[in-house]
C-alpha cells in the first residue's frame, strides 16, 4: 500500500501478506497511569490513522496483567472498530487468543451483525483443548496461556475459567462461522499470514499485529514484556475494503463445511495492484502469494522493488525478515544516489 507523500509527516514500512507502506502517527485512548507520554504525537491523516503499541508518545494500562506502558492499545483500536459495526465483519488472521475481542464478536453476532473468521490452521483449535507436548515452543506459549487464564491459581484451567478466556472457545460456543486453510481440502498452505478486518463494508484495519496477548501486550509469564513491535492501520474507505472482501471471499469460498472451494497460498489467481483514490491521497494493494511463474514485475516483491527505486532522499524500512536480493538491490542504488537508508 503506498501513501502520497504529502499527506504525512512520517513514513514507516510494514510488508504483511502483500504490500504496505505506511505513514504513522499514534494517537489511542491515554490511561490514568503514573507514566506520562515522552514525546508528542504526530497527526493523524483523516482517513488513513496508524497505531504503534510501542510508541513513546501515548500511553495506556494493558487489559489483562494490569501493566502501564508506553504504546498505542491496539486491542482497543480493534473493539472500537467492531463496536461499531451494524451490518458485518470479515476478520482473516494467523492467530486469534485474544478474549475480550472474542466476547465483542459475540455479542455483535446476537445483535444481528454477520461475521466470518479465518484463522491459519496451525492455530484453528482452542488453545484449553490442546496439550503442550514436547515441543519447547509449544510448551512456553501453552504455560503463558495457562498462566493468563488460571485466575484461581490452582495450576489447573477449569471449564469456567477456559470459556472466560479462550478466545477460539468462547467463538466456538457462540457458534460463528470459522474456517481455516484446509479449507480447500489441504493440509494447509502454512500461508496464511493475513492480518485483517472489514467491517460493514467501510473500514479497513490491518498491520503486522496478531490479535494474541503476546503479540500486542506481553507475556504473561514476563511482566517485564511489552509485546512484539507491531503497527495497525484503520482506513476509510469503501473501495479498499472491497478490494480486501474480494481476498476474503476468495479464501471463504462457500464457508465452513462446504465444498474444498477455497483459495490459500500460491493456489490464489494474480492479484494485480491496484490503485484507490482517498481524500487528499491514494493507496495502492496487492495481496501476496502469487504464483511461482509470474514475472517479478507483477509480483508484491516487485511492487516494492519498484516503490524504493522511487526514493529521492529517505527510505525507512522496518522488518520482521528480509531476504529479498532484488529489493536489497533497488535500495543499495538509491542510497549510492545519496538517499539516506535505514532498516
Amino acid at each position: 500500500m503506498k501513501l502520497d507523500r504529502h499527506t504525512v509527516r512520517r513514513w514507516s514500512a510494514c510488508f504483511i501478506a502483500g504490500f504496505l507502506i505506511i505513514a504513522g502517527a499514534s494517537l489511542t485512548q491515554r490511561s490514568q497511569s503514573t507514566l506520562r507520554p515522552a514525546a508528542d504525537p504526530l497527526p493523524q491523516d483523516s482517513y488513513v490513522q496508524v497505531f504503534f503499541n510501542q510508541s513513546a508518545a501515548s500511553v495506556y494500562t494493558e487489559p489483562y496483567r494490569g501493566t502501564q506502558r508506553y504504546g498505542d492499545n491496539l486491542e482497543q483500536v480493534l473493539l472500537e472498530t467492531i463496536e461499531s459495526a451494524t451490518q458485518s465483519i470479515d476478520i482473516a488472521v494467523q492467530e486469534f487468543n485474544l478474549p475480550h475481542l472474542a466476547q465483542a464478536l459475540t455479542a455483535k453476532a446476537r445483535s444481528g451483525v454477520e461475521i466470518r473468521l479465518i484463522l491459519e490452521n496451525q492455530y484453528s483449535q482452542p488453545w484449553s483443548q490442546t496439550t503442550p507436548g514436547s515441543d519447547t515452543y509449544a510448551r512456553s506459549k501453552y504455560e503463558n496461556l495457562l498462566a493468563f487464564a488460571d485466575q484461581d491459581g490452582d495450576g489447573q484451567l477449569s471449564a469456567a475459567e477456559a470459556l472466560a478466556h479462550d478466545a477460539l472457545l468462547i467463538l466456538q460456543a457462540a457458534r460463528l462461522p470459522l474456517l481455516d486453510d484446509t479449507a480447500d481440502g489441504s493440509k494447509g498452505s502454512g500461508l496464511m499470514h493475513h492480518k485483517f478486518m472489514v467491517v460493514d463494508g467501510r473500514w479497513v484495519l490491518t498491520g503486522s499485529a496478531n490479535w494474541t496477548v503476546s503479540g500486542i501486550h506481553g507475556d504473561a509469564l514476563v511482566p517485564e514484556s511489552r509485546g512484539n513491535a507491531n503497527a495497525l492501520l484503520r482506513i476509510e474507505s469503501p473501495e479498499l475494503a472491497r478490494l480486501y472482501t474480494d481476498e476474503f471471499n476468495l479464501m471463504w469460498g462457500d464457508g465452513p463445511g462446504g465444498q474444498p472451494d477455497s483459495r490459500f497460498g500460491s493456489p490464489k489467481p494474480l492479484r494485480p495492484a491496484q490503485r484507490i483514490a482517498l481524500p487528499g491521497s491514494a493507496v495502492t494493494v496487492q495481496f501476496s502469494p502469487n504464483r511461482a511463474n509470474t514475472p517479478f514485475a507483477q509480483t508484491v516483491n516487485g511492487l516494492i522493488a519498484a516503490t524504493l527505486a522511487q526514493t529521492q532522499h529517505t527510505a525507512d524500512l522496518a522488518l520482521f525478515v528480509f531476504s529479498e536480493q532484488t529489493i536489497a538491490n533497488a535500495i543499495a542504488t538509491r542510497h549510492q544516489a545519496g538517499a539516506q537508508v535505514r532498516a
